[in-house]
Formats: structure tokens, C-alpha cells, sequence
């Protein structure tokens, strides 16, 4: 019974209907509700009819409107309407029926005036009384509370005045007998719905009366007016030419109509039943197979790691075994090289004794093989004897950007299960069937609107936002953007996808973009936005990378000063990535003991992190200690410079790869000449240290003057 309690309360004080009388529209509202919605109308005006039902309250009395007329100028009352009631209905303050006044449905919003009857002539619906009746009857044998949270219990008392259901905790709590309240008057449940349901049940019983004869009850039905009316009312002439029906008769056929349209509803009822179990049958589905398909990906990727890393194994054992190769190579060039170095130098040692002799004779008699032994001896040694077998650097090389790439690149592929692939099709052909029927065939969208206030830059990245009108959105399947080069080049897409909004990021510093953006859909492709002009940063902000760092590292100041936990040089590297321009930035030395040598440059992002920077052909660097310095790449170390660091220095880098060259400086003075040429490609801000050193990054510097 609960479900259909909201059909015996009154949408005006949210109570259960008292005396209701039904409005022409057949909505019901209480009587004394009805006298309060009443509103004063002028003579000869027509009320609003069939407001939209999209508004809620009488807020459609425009308050501004109505202040400009005072009960002076218009010879009425105004519309001043008071407090909602609890319903959200608002109500209008008790006033007296006039002969010109309307009232206004609070559920359809539609307004009627009222005759000189005024409320007299409204029908009650007795029917509803009795409803009314028998359910308050049915709850008294057990009322709930109406404030328990949970679990509500059987209420104790009731409040006449509140009209509230309380059990003891919740009266104690909410509504104590003292203060304001100590005037309300409580009684128990039973005795409230018994007092309440008393003059509906009279009501119920007591026979049907006509509104305009009260000493005739109702006897026929006029099937034109669709209302009761008695022999009287025929009599008089006005239902005369109407069709009559005797009201027994159509009371039995307006109840098998109801029958029969109850069945069509229960049969939509049960459906909904068996949908509701559907969809709570799909979450159970869901909840299984999203828990399956996390494994099944848990299962995937560690299927991948385990096969990168017995690949990896194997890439290892040819590098051990290249190793191995090489040093035994060395090891018996060594060996050869000793031994022929000492029969060499013995031999040496024998020629100059025998040079010593002053016997001609004994002198002529060994000399020729000497000096044929002397001279074999020499072209052993020039015939590649002093070049080593075997180069240090391994012949072996690995490309893992293809599978770095298809790791990043690795996504779900998107595609949609039966019913949501149904339901959008639904939703793109009643777009286009809205098209259709407002004379227009299905055509590619229009150009988006580019959001300015949206689109930004920071560093090297670029944000755009872009919008459609809400009915453009239903021809939309999706959008291109599209960037240029930096220079005025041709356009090149960065982003295909149902988005608004995308960030660009590796773009150049100090360059200008210029960016459009269009949308498609199956129809074909729409024209091009307007071109917006992005302008990235002259100078690169950027802190140390904690992602891509040694484990040892250790990073403070919101990622801009740097040290170590080890005695050993770890590799840490700048969050920004340079392919052009010139860029220049610093680090300065917070503390500097046991004179360390760490190395300043650039490096490639796969560059060796847990060695000195520049051991590898993948970092550019300059490692110095307190007294010089020296240029660093692939283990090749050149241009020693006098003059290092301490504590306060602070190390300089300059990167122009307008010239592809990189430049250092100490103490804001170039250090040494340019230290490398023909850079190409991209580099990052590199550092290596020990735990003997604390640098503090420092950027967004305009390029030094004083360079050679």
C-alpha cells in the first residue's frame, strides 16, 4: 500500500486528502487547499491556460511585473503569494470568493475561472474519501516512525499540529514538550487516525448529493458534460439535448473500461518487474566480468614482462659471450706480444755486447746473421704486430624504439557489445531522422568553435578546446586536429578522437603554431575551424625527472635540487627535451665535499644512469672536480681546463642546436673552448653526482653575452 500513498496525498500540503474536489482538469486538491490557491482576477480577463508542464510552482508570476501594480492603479489586489508549502506548491493567502476569480491546477498548471458559485461548484470526490478512509484505517493498527533513519519502529504519539508520527527516542529528540512545542498536543496513533478517518468514513457512507440541487442525489450521467447530474438538472433544460445515461449503467461500463485498461498496465508493470531483474542480473554480469577481464590483462601483461625478460637474458648471454671473445682476443695478444718483446730485447742486449768486441775477425764471423736476425725482427714488429686484434666497442646494436613505441601505442580496441552499439544507432538515426523531418537531409558537420579562453601554452605543450552547439553535437562522430610545423609549414594531424580538448606536448620552444581544428562524421568531413596562433615559451622551465632517475637519487625543492645516497656517480635528467633553439640554464653548487668530480651536460633520455655522465655515446658532459676540468663523451675524455668548484659555484649550459653546439660555463665565464659540435637530435638536461655533492637547478635564464 505503500506505492500508492502518493496517490491520497494532496499536491498542495502534502497530506492526505481532506474533503477533496476535483478541478475541471480532474486533478484533486483539498478543499481548504483549493480556497487557498485561489486567485483574484480582473473582470473580463482570461486566465493563462495549459502552462508547460516543465513549471514546477506558481513561480511564473512574474514579481517585478506585478510590483508595478499597486492596488490603486489596477482597482485589485495584488499577487502576493506567500511561503511554499511542503509539497513545493506555492500557496496564496486565504481569500474571500469573488465573482471573478480563477484557480490553477498545481500539477497541470492549467488556470479556469470559477462561476458565481465559486468552490460550490467543484464536485467532491466522495470515492476518493472513501480510499482515503480505509487506508488511514488499514495503517492505525501499526503507524512507523516518520524521523528513524533506519529501521524505522512503531510511533508512540502523534503531533496534531505538526502532523508528524513520532516513536519515543525521536519525540525526546526533535520534539521535547517545552518551548515553542509545549503547546502542540500529542495523542497516540491510534486515536489520531480514528479522529482523522472519522468524517471521511461519513462521508463515504452518506449518498452523493447534486452541487446545485442539494435535496436531489445524482441519478443519471451526462456522457456530454461527463459528470453525475439529478432529474432536476434535466428538467431545467440544460443537459437537455445532452446524452443521458443512467448512472448505474455507466457506472458499470466506466468500471469494465478500467479493468480493462488495469490489465494493459499490470501487463507493463510485470515487464517492468522482469526488467528491473534484468538489469540487476546485467550489474552482477558486470562486476563478474570486469573482475575477470582485470585478470585476464594482469594475465597479459605479465605474460609480456616474462618475455621481454628472457629476452632480455638472451641479449645479455651474446653480450657476455662478445665479452669474453674480445678479452681473450686481448689477453692472448698480450701473451704473443710479451714473448716476442722479450726474445726482441734480448737479442738487443746480445747486439750491443757483441758491438763491444774489438775482435774484426770473430765480429765478420756473426755479423751477417745478426744482422739478418736484427732485420726479420723489425718486420715482425711492422706488420700490424703493435695494432690490437679487437676494438672495444661491441659490433652489437639493439632498435627498442619499435617496441617502446608499440608499448606506448598499446590500447584497448574500441568496440561496443550489442546493446550499446544498438542504442547509439538509435540515438544517430533519430538525429538524422530529426533532420528529416525538419525538411533537411543528413549533411557533414559545421566547422567547431574554437574555446580562446581555453587554449593555452606552458613550456613546450599547447592546449586547445573546442565546441559544438548542442544539436551540432548529434551530427558529430568525431574531430581532427591539426598542427603545423613551427615554421609555417604544412599542417600535420596530432589528434583524431570524440574529445573537446587536447594537449600537444614535444612542441619547439619559442615558435609560433599555428592549429585548426574540423569534424566529421558518416557523411564526410566538415570545413576547418577558425586558425588560432599558439606561441610556445621563449625560455624552458623544468625540474629534475624523479620518473626516469637512478634509484639513488634523491630529489628535494619541488624536484629542483638534486643529491645522492651513493658514493658512486648516478645519472638523473631534466623533465624537458630539446630538438631546437638555443637554450641556456644553471646549477649551483649547495655542498661539495671530499672533492668529488661531477659532471654537468646533456644526454639522450636512454642514456646510463648509474655511471659517471658521458661514459656512453648517449651523454654530452663536462665533469670537474676543485682544481680542473675535462670534456666527456663515449668514455673519450678531451680539452682539460684549469680552474673547478666549491661550494656556491654555480655551472652553466649552454645548448645551441641552431649551431648544434654545446658550451660550458663556471661562475657565469665560458670554461674551456666550445666543448662539442654536430649535435642532432634531442637531448635532456643531464647531472651526475655522489652523495658528495647537492646541486640546485635553476632555469628560465636569458642567454650569457660573454661567450667566445
Amino acid at each position: 500500500m505503500d506505492a500508492m500513498e502518493e496517490e491520497l496525498k494532496c499536491p498542495v500540503c502534502g497530506s492526505f486528502y481532506k474533503e477533496p474536489v476535483i478541478l475541471p482538469c480532474s486533478h484533486n486538491v483539498c478543499l481548504a487547499c483549493a480556497r487557498n490557491i485561489i486567485v483574484q482576477t480582473p473582470e473580463g480577463e482570461t486566465p493563462p491556460q495549459n502552462r508547460s508542464s516543465g513549471i514546477s510552482d506558481y513561480d511564473y508570476l512574474d514579481m517585478d511585473k506585478m510590483s508595478m501594480y499597486s492596488e490603486t492603479d489596477s482597482g485589485y489586489g495584488s499577487y502576493t503569494p506567500c511561503l511554499k508549502s511542503p509539497n513545493g506548491v506555492r500557496v496564496f493567502p486565504p481569500t474571500l470568493v469573488h465573482r471573478h476569480c480563477s484557480i490553477t491546477c498545481p500539477l497541470c498548471h492549467r488556470s479556469v475561472s470559477l462561476d458565481e458559485r465559486g468552490l460550490r461548484g467543484l464536485q467532491r470526490n466522495r470515492l476518493l474519501e472513501a480510499i482515503v478512509s480505509r487506508y488511514q484505517q488499514s495503517r492505525a493498527a501499526s503507524v512507523k516512525c516518520q524521523l528513524c533513519d533506519r529501521n524505522p519502529v512503531d510511533a508512540t504519539v502523534m503531533c496534531e499540529q505538526c502532523d508528524v508520527y513520532y516513536c519515543s527516542p525521536c519525540q525526546q529528540r526533535c520534539h521535547p514538550s517545552r518551548g515553542p512545542l509545549a503547546k502542540h498536543r500529542l495523542v497516540p496513533p491510534n486515536q489520531a487516525q480514528a479522529v482523522s478517518a472519522q468524517p471521511a468514513g461519513a462521508c463515504a457512507r452518506k449518498q452523493a448529493t447534486c452541487v446545485d440541487h442539494e435535496a436531489e442525489n445524482y441519478s443519471m450521467y451526462c456522457v456530454s458534460c461527463k459528470t453525475p447530474v439529478c432529474y432536476q438538472c434535466l428538467e431545467e433544460g440544460r443537459h437537455a439535448k445532452h446524452d443521458v445515461k443512467h448512472l448505474a449503467v455507466m457506472w458499470k461500463q466506466h468500471k469494465c473500461q478500467l479493468s480493462q485498461a488495469l490489465n494493459g498496465v499490470s501487463d507493463k508493470a510485470k515487464d517492468a518487474k522482469e526488467f528491473l531483474v534484468q538489469l540487476k542480473n546485467l550489474l552482477q554480469q558486470i562486476q563478474e566480468n570486469g573482475v575477470e577481464f582485470e585478470a585476464c590483462l594482469v594475465a597479459q601483461c605479465d605474460s609480456l614482462i616474462e618475455a621481454l625478460t628472457r629476452q632480455k637474458a638472451k641479449l645479455l648471454t651474446k653480450v657476455t659471450k662478445e665479452k669474453e671473445s674480445k678479452l681473450k682476443t686481448v689477453k692472448d695478444q698480450i701473451t704473443h706480444c710479451t714473448m716476442k718483446l722479450r726474445q726482441t730485447t734480448g737479442m738487443m742486449e746480445f747486439c750491443l755486447e757483441v758491438i763491444k768486441e774489438n775482435d774484426p775477425c770473430g765480429f765478420l764471423q756473426i755479423s751477417d746473421a745478426l744482422i739478418k736476425r736484427v732485420q726479420v725482427s723489425q718486420e715482425q714488429w711492422v706488420k700490424g704486430a703493435l695494432e690490437p686484434k679487437v676494438c672495444p666497442e661491441f659490433a652489437l646494436s639493439v632498435n627498442t624504439d619499435p617496441l617502446m613505441q608499440s608499448i606506448l601505442q598499446l590500447d584497448f580496441t574500441q568496440s561496443k557489445d550489442g546493446q550499446e552499439a544498438a542504442l547509439f544507432n538509435q540515438m544517430h538515426a533519430g538525429g538524422q531522422k530529426e533532420a528529416e523531418i525538419a525538411g533537411e537531409t543528413p549533411t557533414v558537420p559545421p566547422a567547431p568553435l574554437l574555446q580562446l579562453e581555453k587554449c593555452c601554452t606552458w613550456n613546450n605543450s599547447a592546449t586547445l578546446a573546442w565546441r559544438t552547439t548542442t544539436v551540432q553535437a548529434l551530427l558529430v562522430e568525431g574531430y581532427v586536429l591539426e598542427l603545423d610545423d613551427g615554421n609555417g609549414g604544412p599542417y600535420r594531424e596530432v589528434y583524431v578522437g570524440k574529445e573537446t580538448v587536447c594537449t600537444v606536448d614535444g612542441l619547439h620552444f619559442n615558435s609560433s603554431y599555428n592549429a585548426r581544428v574540423k569534424a566529421y562524421n558518416s557523411a564526410g568531413v566538415g570545413s576547418y575551424s577558425k586558425v588560432v596562433v599558439l606561441k610556445t615559451s621563449d625560455v624552458a622551465w623544468f625540474t629534475f625527472d624523479p620518473t626516469s632517475a637512478h634509484r639513488d637519487i634523491v630529489l628535494s625543492n619541488e624536484n629542483q635540487t638534486v643529491t645522492c645516497n651513493s658514493y658512486d656517480d648516478r645519472v638523473v635528467l631534466g623533465t624537458a627535451a630539446f630538438s631546437k633553439g638555443v637554450h641556456y640554464w644553471e646549477l649551483s653548487v649547495d655542498r661539495y665535499d671530499n672533492h668529488p668530480d661531477p659532471a654537468f651536460g646533456v644526454a639522450r633520455i636512454n642514456t646510463m644512469k648509474d655511471m659517471m655522465l658521458g661514459k656512453d655515446d648517449k651523454a654530452w658532459a663536462m665533469y670537474v672536480d676543485n682544481n680542473r676540468s675535462w670534456f666527456m663523451h663515449n668514455n673519450s675524455h678531451t680539452n682539460r681546463a684549469e680552474g673547478g668548484i666549491t661550494k656556491g659555484s654555480s655551472v652553466g649550459i649552454l645548448l645551441d642546436l641552431t649551431k648544434h653546439t654545446l658550451t660550458f660555463f663556471i661562475n657565469k665565464q665560458q670554461h674551456g673552448p666550445m666543448a662539442f659540435e654536430n649535435l642532432e637530435g634531442v637531448f635532456m638536461p643531464a647531472v651526475s653526482l655522489n652523495r658528495n655533492v647537492q646541486v640546485t637547478l635553476i632555469t628560465g635564464l636569458e642567454l650569457p653575452k660573454n661567450i667566445m
